[in-house]
Parts: structure tokens; sequence; C-alpha cells
């Protein structure tokens, strides 16, 4: 099973989108979960290296208007990813 780690500033973000924002990330969330898995994305989770960010920075769209900015950190588990998740919230989340 994947491991996760959410900083404070993620957290803060998770909790100011609005409850159906929520249930959409944590919906989208399970199908990352299950790709992460398998070791191939869905091309609707539009999963892709972020533009502007250091290499190894990616996003999930979850919604239209909804993206979540991850990488790839050292493995807690042997052979499990482990994803440290940085940002979640509108297209615009970014500078």
């Amino acid at each position: 099973m994947p491991t996760f780690e959410a900083p404070e500033a993620f957290l803060r973000q998770y909790r100011s989108l609005r409850p159906e924002q929520r249930k959409a990330f944590l919906a989208t969330l399970s199908k990352f979960v299950a790709d992460l898995k398998s070791g191939s994305f869905r091309p609707g989770l539009r999963v892709k290296a972020v533009r502007g960010l250091p290499p190894g920075f990616f996003e999930m769209t979850w919604a239209d208007d909804g993206r979540a900015i991850f990488r790839y950190g050292p493995a807690v588990r042997p052979g499990e990813p482990h994803i440290i998740w940085y940002a979640v919230g509108a297209h615009g989340i970014l500078p």
C-alpha cells in the first residue's frame, strides 16, 4: 500500500476546499492509489510534470478546476511508493 505525507500547508489548503471539493478530491484519490499500485496512471487523472517547479513535481487533476501537486519521496515501506502532497485547489494554486 502506498504511503503519504501531507505537510501543514497542504492540509490548510485541503481544509479550505468546499465540502463537495473535498469529496471529489477523496474520490479521485482512491483512483490515484489504485493506479499507483498498478504502476500506470489512467488518462483521466492527467498526471503530468509541473512546469515552473523543479523536476520531480507532478500534478493530478481531480476536477475540471481542481488539481493537486505532489512528488515522490523516499520509500517508507520497501517497494511501495511514498507520495508527498504539496498543494491542492483550483488550477491557479501555483504562481
